[in-house]
Parts: C-alpha cells; sequence; structure tokens
C-alpha cells in the first residue's frame, strides 16, 4: 500500500504518541510502587540489576574496572549508579544526572495510638510541605521501614513494608459545623491530620496497635523489631487523564517522575565508552537535605573521589576531572494554572506539553546560567527534544532544590530543569506525558554525548 506524505507524518505522529503513552504508564507503575524513599531506592536498585549493574558496599574496598556498570546505596532512601567508559577520559569529567526520592507526606510518630472517644487514631508528624487539605477524605495506608536485629549491633537489619490495602482516611469536618471551610481554614497540624485507622471493640489493646498491625501484614517477629520508619501514602493508583491522556495524575510525581526519567536515560544511554556517568537520587530534598543522605552533605563528592581512588587515579586528576563536570539537577517545576496566570512571570511562563523547563533565578535558587544552559541547547540539537525557560513572578518565591547544594559542594557546571505541572505538594498531581518523555531523552543524550 502506498501512503501519501501526510498519511506517513499521520502515522508516524500516531507510533510517536504511543511510544510516549507508553512510557507515561511505565511512569506511572514506577510511582504506584514506590510509597517510600525505601521503596524507591528498592525499585532502582531491581531496575539496574535486570540491566547488568553490579552492586558495591560503602564498607568494602572498591575495586572498580573500566566498562563497569555499578550501584551502591545510602540508608536504603538514596542511590548512586555509575558507568565507567572503557577508555575512560579525565577530561571529560563526571557526567552527573540528579534527583531526589522524597516526596510531602506524614510521618508515623513513636507511640502512635491515641484514643478519643471510640476511635483509634495514629500521632504523625508532617514531612516537608504538603498541601495539608489534599490529605483529607482519601483511603491511606502505610508503607517505610522496620528495623530488626541484626549480629552486629551498630548495623541492624532493614525491612521494607507496605501495606497494599486502604487501612486509614483523614476525615473532614462537616461544613455544618465548619460554615467557613469555602473560605480558608487554618489546619491544625498536631489535631486536624491523625488518621483514624479503627474503632474500639471490647477486646481492644491500645499498647502496640500499630506494631501488631505490622507483625499481621508482615509476618515478622515481635521479639525482632527494634524500631520504624514508617510513613503515610495514597493507596490511590496514577493514571493517564484527559480526553486524549495528556495528562499523568498521581502522588509524588514530584520527584519520582525525574527519578525514574534519569534512570532509564542511563539504561538507555549508548555505550559508554570514554566517560564516566553518574545516576543520584539524593533523600530529604523535601526537608532541606541536611542530612548525610541528602544533597547538602559530602556524600556524593566523596563517592566520586573514591570511584576515581579506584581507578588508579590521584587526587590531582580527581581534582581535573571535577572541573569537567557537569550536573543536571531534575526537580518539579511549576506550570501556568489557567486559574492564577498572574502567579507565573508574563513571558517564562511553564506550559504543559511544551517541553522541560529550564529553571532561572537571579538569586542562584537554580543553579541554571547562561553558560550551562548553553550545554543543554546543544545537546539537543538535531533532536525532537523541547526545553522552555521558567523563571518565578518575581513576587514569588521558588522551592529549594539540589541544584545549587550539589554544585556547591562538587564546585561544578550544572542547570536545573523539571518538568512543568499543577498541584506540586498536592496529595495528587498532574503532569503531561510529553514532558516527561522529553525529560527522558534529555537524560539519554546527556550521557550518550559529550
Amino acid at each position: 500500500m502506498i501512503h501519501t506524505t501526510k498519511e506517513l507524518e499521520e502515522i508516524q505522529k500516531n507510533f510517536i504518541e504511543m511510544e510516549v503513552k507508553s512510557f507515561a504508564r511505565e511512569v506511572v507503575e514506577f510511582i504506584d510502587e514506590s510509597p517510600s524513599s525505601y521503596h524507591v531506592v528498592k525499585n532502582c536498585s531491581d531496575i539496574l540489576d535486570e540491566n547488568g549493574f553490579e552492586r558495591i558496599m560503602p564498607r568494602e574496598k572498591w575495586e572498580l574496572k573500566k566498562g563497569g556498570k555499578y550501584f551502591l546505596k545510602k540508608s536504603s532512601s538514596t542511590i548512586i549508579a555509575i558507568t565507567i567508559g572503557e577508555n575512560f577520559d579525565v577530561r571529560k569529567g563526571f557526567k552527573i544526572f540528579g534527583a531526589h526520592t522524597d516526596s510531602p507526606c506524614f510521618r508515623i510518630k513513636p507511640n502512635p495510638e491515641m484514643v478519643t472517644e471510640n476511635m483509634v487514631r495514629l500521632n504523625t508528624e508532617v514531612y516537608g510541605g504538603p498541601i495539608l487539605s489534599t490529605w483529607f477524605d482519601r483511603p491511606l495506608s502505610i508503607a517505610g521501614r522496620v528495623i530488626v536485629k541484626g549480629e552486629n549491633p551498630f548495623f541492624p537489619k532493614t525491612v521494607k513494608i507496605k501495606i497494599d490495602e486502604p487501612l486509614l482516611t483523614i476525615p473532614n469536618l462537616a461544613i455544618h459545623q465548619n460554615r467557613e471551610v469555602n473560605n480558608g481554614v487554618k489546619i491544625d497540624k498536631q489535631n486536624d491530620v491523625l488518621p483514624l485507622i479503627s474503632l474500639i471493640n471490647h477486646n481492644f489493646e491500645k499498647e502496640g496497635y500499630l506494631e501488631r498491625i505490622i507483625l499481621e501484614k508482615t509476618g515478622i517477629k515481635k521479639e525482632d523489631i527494634i524500631d520504624f520508619d514508617l510513613y503515610l501514602y495514597a493507596t490511590e493508583k496514577g493514571c493517564l487523564l484527559g480526553a486524549n491522556e495528556e495528562f499523568i495524575s498521581s502522588s509524588k510525581i514530584d520527584n519520582l517522575a525525574s527519578v525514574y526519567t534519569g534512570l532509564i536515560g542511563l539504561v538507555e544511554a549508548k555505550e559508554n565508552k570514554d566517560r564516566i556517568n553518574i545516576f543520584v537520587a539524593f533523600d530529604n530534598e523535601e526537608i532541606g537535605s541536611a542530612t548525610k543522605q541528602g544533597a547538602d552533605s559530602n556524600y556524593l563528592l566523596n563517592t566520586l573521589e573514591r570511584i576515581a581512588l579506584s581507578l588508579g587515579l590521584d587526587r590531582s586528576e580527581f581534582l581535573q576531572m571535577l572541573e569537567s563536570s557537569y550536573i543536571l539537577s531534575a526537580d518539579a517545576a511549576h506550570a501556568a494554572h489557567p486559574a492564577h496566570l498572574g502567579k507565573t512571570d508574563p513571558t517564562n511562563r511553564g506550559r504543559i506539553n511544551e517541553g522541560v523547563s529550564i529553571k532561572i533565578s537571579a538569586k542562584q535558587k537554580y543553579t541554571s546560567d547562561g553558560y550551562s544552559i548553553a550545554v543543554i541547547r546543544q545537546l539537543i540539537e538535531g533532536t525532537d527534544i523541547r526545553i522552555q525557560p521558567f523563571v518565578n513572578e518575581s513576587n514569588e518565591l521558588g522551592g529549594s532544590t539540589i541544584g545549587p547544594l550539589s554544585s556547591t559542594h562538587l564546585d561544578i557546571d550544572g542547570v536545573d530543569l523539571g518538568v512543568p505541572m499543577f498541584a506540586m505538594h498536592s496529595v495528587r498531581e498532574l503532569c503531561g506525558i510529553f514532558d516527561v518523555f522529553y525529560l527522558k531523552e534529555l537524560a539519554k543524550e546527556f550521557f550518550s554525548k559529550g
């Protein structure tokens, strides 16, 4: 059958759209299976295992080889993946893609059971900066890790848990008892957002109620449990949304969309012959990154130096590599909201499915500058990847991200960029399927060139 040029263009367009939607569904599936930063790292490590990456242990001596592919973890919530070219060139430095594994949510406090009337609620603490009202009246559950006894008391073991059923909810107060709710009502973080988990029955035992649920759902022995790091998550699955399925609607798009696109970009990149490529996903960005596994630490710097030393380089050569290095810091970006255009810059607005936002700030809230942006523009020449500039409206302060922190510790060039989205820090966020695909393709180009 002979097709006209117009028909061929339509066939190609449909094929590309199928590829884009297929990848968007992968992103949704990854997010659904990653209700805590510990699960994010586990799912990343599974992908790396499947693609021939070897795990290396931080407490052991490294013997890295040219042509090798490796990964390592920190605190079960930060992960670094490495590919080393057969003939890597010191003058090409490290090419680093950075993201973060955590999202705003609620952390369960110790001794969490609180009895009010005949109801049991769990005592929680707000983690990061969630839009609190979006967590009300939704089916919620529990995910995180349980710390259990190990052979060495300084190195206890961890067990990831994810309870795959609606277990809790945070009920709203009826409008009849809260007449001003639609005019904006302050939410008390200690009282108003505590999730309801059960009603009291005649056999109720308050002490260890949550622990008994964990034992029942996981099969862990009670005598082995030492402590836990547990969080609430929304059990509703992500989906493609819109008349043409042009949106992704999901929790934790900030920043798991960046994590997955960067990781797959590394896996799909052309064979690495002359570079050292690094993928890193830090924890704790949403609370400032100032932790041992966060971007505002020397963890990445120390890891890069260990890589160099293991490959037989000296410190002078390592510092030489840093001078030629570059970091692409990927975090969520704001899209221009149709009901609130006054909140966005008049000429540098993020538009959904118009491309990855390059984030720029005169105060260097983002690490991008003209020089580092020029690198990205040259990387995407001759491709279908689209980018767009984003600057915050001058009366609005932007959020923090890992770019300035990482580039400060490493003293290297880089850009901050991300997928434009609505409802950032809501329990349910919205972004465009093409922008996620563009970011993955940009990561692949980044790891393949230069």
